[in-house]
């Protein structure tokens, strides 16, 4: 344990007693650290409503776990008065989880702390293949080289794909813009990929944009929001995901929230699913070029080459025009949702996030026109905040076992 005494044997057994009063207190200590709610001992302390003794306790624990850092000696606020509290900090060289996510033009894997923070990337893959498990199995593959040149030890995985994936089987149900099988067992497949990689730890997979949204309530945009609404369009079609009362709301299979279905456009482009003008190929990134006269090139993602033309849009009226007409096409679909859903804030990913720089009023508005609850005050409209969203929400999924539970899962 680093040298340090270890706080559960400390002393004349009065630190036992405190920290036996406050296991239960550990994973919501370590959660409020996290998510950046308790920056000092103080604040912990009265977020947990217990007494500074047993906050001292738990910090300490917390700290032999190799989670935390406790600053003793913090400095003192230029005209504050009395002693600092001691400072919360999330340990440099803790544990990490490996984080893979796989979409329509590539894969990627990372390694994430607590706090969200990403400590390494693998280069990113630009072709998938038709065989999920050869796919997984690369991209675990890459994780496992990260975990070796960091030498960090790993919590467990989380796999974040283009798809509905169901609760509690795991299986892909329609990853529409990859050529993988519908049904696809990628939760199992996954699970055992990481463990053949001799990587430790609980694996998990869910739909990206549920895990991209996870990630903004607790580290980026949407953090303090009690109902959030999230939708985004990365690489291929759109997908949205709700968090009620801070829990991702995944509905009674895990099949929630598919709004890449609303039609938008009754006489649209056919989609996928079978139908015709929905937000998954009116609002997407190919819907953008298209709608731009741009031909996709293979040079890079459809997602770069949209950005890149949205930043550029004064050279060229098409641009100007395709970017008002998914706006309006995505403003319809929100309006819809909140109409629905009620949510205290919204916020938008991907190419969405681009179109939102591009022209907020516009956006904004065509919501409030077309919601009922629009007109009397709106609902905040915001750009996700994290890069990587989809990755560092993979790894909350391995994080949460640690947070639940920091005993259990890592024990000293």
């Amino acid at each position: 344990m680093n040298g340090k005494a270890d706080p559960r044997t400390a002393g004349d057994g009065s630190t036992r007693t405190r920290l036996d009063r406050g296991r239960g207190a550990l994973g919501p200590a370590l959660e409020l650290v996290h998510t950046g709610r308790a920056p000092t001992r103080a604040v912990l302390t009265a977020e947990l409503g217990v007494t500074r003794a047993t906050a001292g306790a738990v910090a300490a624990e917390l700290e032999a776990l190799g989670l935390i850092r406790v600053d003793a000696r913090p400095g003192a606020a230029a005209g504050s008065q009395g002693r600092p509290s001691h400072r919360l900090e999330l340990a440099d060289d803790g544990p990490v989880a490996l984080a893979a996510q796989v979409h329509a033009d590539g894969f990627r894997a990372a390694l994430v702390g607590l706090g969200g923070r990403i400590v390494a990337t693998a280069p990113g893959c630009e072709t998938v293949d038709a065989d999920p498990a050869k796919v997984l199995g690369s991209v675990v593959d890459a994780g496992a080289e990260l975990l070796r040149e960091t030498g960090r030890r790993c919590v467990g995985a989380g796999l974040a794909v283009p798809s509905a994936v169901t609760e509690p089987e795991g299986l892909a149900l329609n990853p529409l813009h990859l050529a993988w099988p519908a049904g696809a067992a990628v939760r199992e497949i996954f699970a055992e990929r990481v463990r053949a990689a001799g990587i430790e730890g609980p694996a998990f997979a869910a739909n990206d944009v549920n895990l991209a949204a996870l990630a903004e309530h607790r580290h980026g945009a949407g953090r303090g929001a009690r109902d959030l609404l999230c939708v985004a369009t990365g690489h291929r079609g759109v997908g949205g995901a709700l968090v009620l009362d801070g829990r991702l709301h995944t509905g009674s299979s895990g099949l929630a929230l598919e709004v890449g279905h609303l039609t938008v456009n009754p006489e649209g482009r056919p989609c996928h699913c079978g139908s015709r003008g929905c937000l998954d190929v009116e609002a997407d990134p190919l819907a953008f070029l298209t709608a731009a006269g741009r031909t996709p090139g293979p040079e890079v993602s459809l997602l770069q080459q949209s950005n890149e033309l949205i930043r550029d849009e004064s050279a060229d009226p098409a641009v100007r025009t395709a970017i008002e007409a998914l706006i309006d096409r995505l403003g319809l679909g929100l309006a819809g949702l909140v109409n629905i859903l009620n949510p205290d804030r919204i916020i938008l990913g991907g190419l969405h996030r681009a179109l939102l720089d591009a022209d907020p009023d516009r956006l904004r508005a065509v919501v409030a026109d077309r919601s009922l609850w629009g007109r009397s005050g709106g609902v905040p409209i915001l750009a996700c905040t994290l890069d990587h969203n989809s990755l560092v929400g993979a790894a909350e999924l391995a994080w949460q076992p640690v947070l639940d539970d920091p005993l259990t899962a890592l024990p000293v």
